[in-house]
């Protein structure tokens, strides 16, 4: 067994070639100075992570050899200088520059003097808050930027410019001027909207009055104007305009609760801390009565974390405080209990919630990219024409000239209404989906990508609040020998209320009794009946949590007397855990009800309405590391000492009496879904707590591995506790949560869970909402810090097959700084991926990750603020109006309602975005194409001259009112009925591949353009050659009609306004030739040319007309027809 060991941890992560084995300096280098490596053991270099067919070479390379490494590589010679690199030097250099024009001020560590801004040596940034891209000097130059950088639009204007040149001029300047000012126009107009909504919603958050204290008392100031260092008064349910260091509260126990879910996600509310010198001073203007300041640290992205001290000098001794992340009060979360006075110690751009925030990006869909490249494919085809005609005409002559007349004369080929078309097309599509009835609430914010929900590979989705409603409900009690569900509840209430009743009766003497019971030394263990049992499991479930009950006030009575009034209906519980919450709400159902309680005791009623009072002795918080809470308490009235815990199975399974029964039901629970909860307790006596007590106060103030030592002396009583029962809590998912993520996999989309939750809670959703299936495995990658640590696990997890992966944050820090691609590489073949422990920078850095190592395209959906970095950085960002407030579905792409709409968001919609822009833009180039074939067939035939085959209204009037409606009548198109493509979601995995827009179907569409063009230009020039000066009428007549015939050749679902589109156009080309003559001649000064109406209705005319069309659309029609019944596509054999 050892040998096989030693094979399976041999296995090579990820073998290469041994050609890849080159020196790896330049990003070795990088690496070492982005992160300092000073925890690898030196046996490290042993261990096989990457090998080759040979042998391991010991080279640090080689654990960090990465996609960006392998290109550094190859990037050698001239020949990589001409095929690119150029352009990745020029960006380089660019990079640098912008680096150093928007330096970033060095963030500094300051001293914050309470209530005086004006002592503060440093300037600080305005808090203001600001998400427009553009300011009224930049917008212009701005956009015509990212509208001229693609090379359509770039390509236009240069043509455009070009006809300002006598020599150079053919036709008029309107025909290449108004379509490419119309598009400028439309583009900076939607820029213009867009921009002014996001002035007018940072001009209302900016806005928002504060209280602020003086020492000429208070004065409202705005969001905007709050300084670093000045004291400001939140009230209840009010937002926190900038970070603060927590002094006072209303509330009297010095503490109040916070909700931080626009900053981390998690509804849970916060317990935060008042500094203990300034809220024990008598009254709220003392504050400017004292000398007191706050050293800060420097501002930093961890929201999870804070040091700082507070030093009061005008007090004999000076008094120090420590500072921790529990007297802070971060921006943009809400205050949830009470009235709180903090002081300023970050503002703006310096704030946790800013400095989490990513700014959003100009987004580019996959297809407008693959268009611009095939449009370069153009334009050298283009250029290469042009220079075969001038090279049949001899080059005689100013030849240079004439090349770039010809290139000008076959301009048409990248024809500009693609851009006008494809931008009217996204329009509409953003019009249908908001139209959508069956997806109410839909809004689509960014017009430019609707294809991208078409084309998408990873969704990346938030936890809470997206998937599930983060509402809490009881629903299993677990005994041993005795479970109770939802519909048998009533039974423990029954016992509940039989046992407190019998106790009641039962008068001092039973209370003494039961004490010097308690106080012999334990005799056998006697089995104990259902009844006492469930007492015992209800009052520690009711006795062991962080919660506190809350009252809101009924009228003017006097706080004593509102205090003691226990029957309030109003009672409301406040709690970091939603899981507690549900707890308490549940053990108060079931008729022992938490009543009251503060820092030093709670009170319980019961269902006869007697108050029991508990003295809280010890309590013992959550962590992530021991996975369990606890709390040591003594009864007032039988002075009893209880030690009570809580948590995880697998914390708590080593801790309780040896049972046969914890590890069954809890795995019994967990596949239900429920997040599980064991419940202990243990009996101590006045002398075990008073030694426990004396080794805790002393291990606290160990000033050496105080953490260690604290957990060492509270693990001595975790020993031999008694089991009491077992919980099972659930959070009840969104509406139809299970179905759409069954029908986004079907649909070949690989789902990642990005939370900001513990790992245990992100475990039972994915299990529950069946993100991982039944039969799927879950390897929870185990924590790692370093790494051999992070080496030996990915070694672990590589050896598993078709498993879903848990991962927390911490570790996936570790294991990203040494093996990124490694990790990104085991990770992308897994079904699904849980991050739990996700801060608001990590969820984008994942996205990142994915769209740099994959090429795959992305999308983020989540509810909350701390989802906007994740759905900026996503190709595709879709945010959902919930509990947390608007401002994921307001920086998104799409909000939509619900999560269940993303199944028709994606499969219907999508799929229709992208097939019908890709029908369109194809058909737009076709439609360029075929007018430049007959252009070269005309000229070639004119000796090569630079002539124009129609002038410039009969070229505006063919992209236009001739062709523009049928052509645009394909975003009416639809290949398979919305009801189909959900029912078949394995249609959406042709889509991803790209096929519909491709260099092959390009290259159909170009042979089709030639054969089509040559027909008509030849066959008008044959069948008419006697009436060669008719030969624009002609041509022109029968190019219409096969334009739109080949319209009603692609479409695939007839839409009544298509066929309107189609008589309408026809309509307006007849009565244009009747209007137009003088435009039907051939050239400029049309030859002494002109239409003649007797001619165009005699019937050779018409024979001939009809015979041309039918060559050249014909046998398409014919091939098409083999296609669809020898190899038809797969959405064609289900629409059959």
């Amino acid at each position: 067994m050892n040998f096989l060991a030693k094979m399976a941890d041999s296995i090579p992560l990820d073998p290469i070639r041994k050609s890849l084995r080159r020196s790896n300096y330049f990003y070795q280098s990088v690496r070492q100075a982005r992160f300092s490596v000073d925890d690898e053991p030196s046996s490290l270099d042993e261990m096989p992570l990457m090998m080759s067919d040979e042998a391991f070479e010991n080279d640090e390379s080689d654990y960090q050899t990465l996609p960006r490494a392998r290109a550094n590589r190859r990037q050698q010679g001239i020949g990589w200088f001409l095929l690119g690199g150029w352009r990745v030097l020029c960006g380089s250099c660019c990079d640098c520059l912008v680096r150093m024009c928007r330096r970033k001020k060095e963030l500094k560590a300051r001293t914050v003097w309470l209530g005086h801004p004006e002592k503060c040596e440093e300037k600080f940034p305005k808090n203001s808050i600001h998400n427009q891209k553009y300011n009224i000097f930049t917008f212009v130059p701005g956009v015509l930027y990212q509208q001229f950088k693609f090379f359509l639009n770039l390509y236009f204007l240069v043509l455009a410019c070009s006809q300002f040149v006598p020599s150079l001029k053919i036709g008029f300047l309107y025909t290449y001027w108004a379509p490419l000012g119309f598009v400028m126009a439309v583009t900076m107009v939607r820029e213009a909207v867009d921009e002014v909504r996001r002035h007018q919603r940072d001009k209302e958050m900016n806005s928002q009055l504060y209280s602020k204290l003086t020492l000429r008392g208070k004065i409202q100031v705005k969001s905007s104007d709050i300084q670093v260092g000045d004291l400001i008064i939140v009230e209840k349910n009010q937002r926190i305009p900038a970070d603060m260091i927590f002094l006072r509260t209303s509330e009297r126990n010095g503490a109040c609760y916070i909700r931080t879910d626009q900053l981390d996600g998690e509804t849970d509310w916060k317990l935060k801390v008042a500094v203990g010198c300034s809220q024990r001073l008598p009254a709220v203007g003392d504050l400017f009565s004292i000398n007191a300041f706050v050293y800060a640290q420097k501002p930093q992205l961890d929201i999870h974390s804070f040091e700082g001290n507070f030093t009061r000098e005008d007090a004999d001794p000076q008094v120090h405080e420590s500072l921790s992340i529990e007297n802070t009060l971060w921006a943009s979360t809400v205050v949830a209990s009470g009235t709180v006075i903090g002081v300023v110690i970050y503002t703006g751009k310096e704030t946790r919630s800013v400095l989490n925030t990513s700014y959003a990006k100009n987004k580019v869909g996959l297809l407008d990219l693959e268009l611009n490249r095939l449009t370069k494919a153009l334009f050298l085809a283009q250029l290469v024409l042009a220079i075969v005609m001038e090279a049949l005409h001899g080059f005689v002559g100013p030849w240079f000239r004439n090349l770039f007349r010809f290139v000008v004369l076959f301009s048409y080929i990248i024809p500009i209404s693609l851009r006008v078309n494809l931008d009217m097309g996204k329009a509409a599509y953003g019009w249908m989906i908001m139209k959508d009835e069956n997806i109410p609430g839909t809004v689509v914010r960014t017009s430019t990508i609707p294809e991208e929900l078409g084309r998408l590979v990873y969704l990346l989705t938030d936890k809470t609040g997206t998937l599930t409603q983060n509402v809490m409900i009881f629903k299993r009690l677990h005994l041993g020998t005795v479970s109770y569900g939802t519909d048998t509840m009533d039974e423990i209430q029954s016992h509940i209320i039989q046992s407190y009743a019998q106790n009641s009766t039962s008068g001092s003497t039973g209370d003494s009794t039961t004490v010097s019971q308690k106080s012999q030394t334990p005799g056998p263990k006697v089995r104990k009946s259902v009844s006492s049992r469930i007492h015992e499991a209800v009052k520690a479930i009711a006795l062991c949590h962080n919660v506190t009950p809350v009252y809101e006030p009924s009228g003017e009575t006097d706080t004593a007397e509102a205090d003691q009034d226990f029957s309030d209906d109003n009672r409301t519980y406040q709690a970091s855990s939603p899981d507690e919450v549900a707890l308490v709400q549940w053990t108060e159902s079931v008729g022992l009800t938490l009543v009251n309680r503060d820092l030093a005791s709670l009170q319980l009623k019961t269902p006869g309405g007697q108050i029991l009072s508990y003295n809280i002795l010890e309590i013992f918080p959550f962590t992530s590391e021991s996975k369990r809470m606890g709390i040591i308490v003594r009864e007032e009235s039988t002075g009893d000492i209880t030690f009570y815990m809580k948590g995880a199975d697998v914390a708590m399974s080593s801790i309780v009496q040896y049972n046969d029964w914890l590890e069954e039901e809890c795995g019994n629970m967990a596949r239900e879904g429920l997040r599980t909860l064991v419940v202990a307790k243990k009996s101590l006596s006045e002398e075990q707590y008073q030694d426990f007590e004396g080794r805790y106060n002393q291990a606290k103030l160990s000033i050496h591995d105080r953490t260690l030592k604290v957990a060492a002396v509270v693990e001595s009583l975790e020993r031999e506790m008694e089991l009491l029962c077992l919980t099972g809590v659930e959070d009840q998912l969104q509406t139809d949560v299970r179905p759409t993520l069954e029908l986004l996999r079907n649909a070949g989309i690989k789902i990642w869970m990005l939370t900001g939750d513990k790992l245990e809670t992100a475990t039972c959703i994915a299990k529950s909402s069946h993100l991982v299936s039944r039969n799927q495995d879950i390897h929870v990658f185990r924590p790692v810090t370093n790494r051999g640590e992070a080496h030996l696990e990915l070694n672990a997890f590589r050896r598993k097959h078709d498993c879903a992966l848990v991962i927390s944050g911490d570790s996936l820090e570790v294991c990203l700084r040494y093996y990124e691609h490694e990790f990104v590489e085991l990770a992308c073949q897994c079904p699904a991926v849980v991050c739990c422990r996700c801060s608001p920078t990590q969820k984008a850095q994942i996205v990142t990750l994915l769209q740099q190592h994959t090429a795959k395209r992305t999308c983020a959906i989540g509810d909350g603020g701390n989802d906007v970095s994740m759905i900026q950085a996503a190709d595709c960002g879709i945010g959902i109006e919930g509990k947390e407030g608007k401002q994921a579905s307001l920086a998104a792409d799409f909000s939509i309602t619900q999560f269940k709409h993303i199944g028709r968001l994606l499969m219907v919609h999508g799929r229709n975005s992208y097939k019908r822009s890709a029908a369109l833009g194809q058909f737009v180039m076709h439609r360029g194409m075929i007018i430049s074939v007959m252009q070269a067939v005309f000229s070639s035939i004119f000796y090569f001259a630079s002539v124009p085959l129609y002038q410039g209204f009969l070229m505006v009037g063919y992209a236009t009112i001739y062709t523009m409606f049928p052509v645009f009548s394909l975003v009416l198109d639809q290949d398979v009925k919305p009801d189909m493509a959900l029912l078949y979601p394995e249609l959406y995995k042709d889509l991803t591949k790209g096929r519909s827009l491709s260099f092959k179907t390009f290259l159909i569409w170009v042979l089709i353009s030639v054969y089509q063009g040559g027909i008509l230009m030849y066959g008008a020039l044959l069948l008419f050659e006697s009436e060669f000066l008719h030969v624009v009428a002609i041509s022109f007549t029968a190019l219409i009609l096969t334009e739109l015939l080949m319209v009603a050749l692609t479409v695939r679902t007839w839409h009544w306004l298509m066929v309107v589109a189609e008589f309408l156009s026809l309509g307006c080309y007849l009565a244009s030739l009747a209007f137009l003559n003088e435009y039907f001649g051939i050239g400029r000064v049309s030859l002494g040319a002109f239409l003649d109406l007797a001619f165009i209705i005699t019937w050779p005319f018409l024979w001939k007309v009809s015979a041309i069309t039918l060559v050249s659309c014909l046998p398409l029609y014919i091939i098409k027809y083999l296609k669809r019944k020898f190899s038809p596509s797969s959405y064609s054999k289900l629409a059959s």
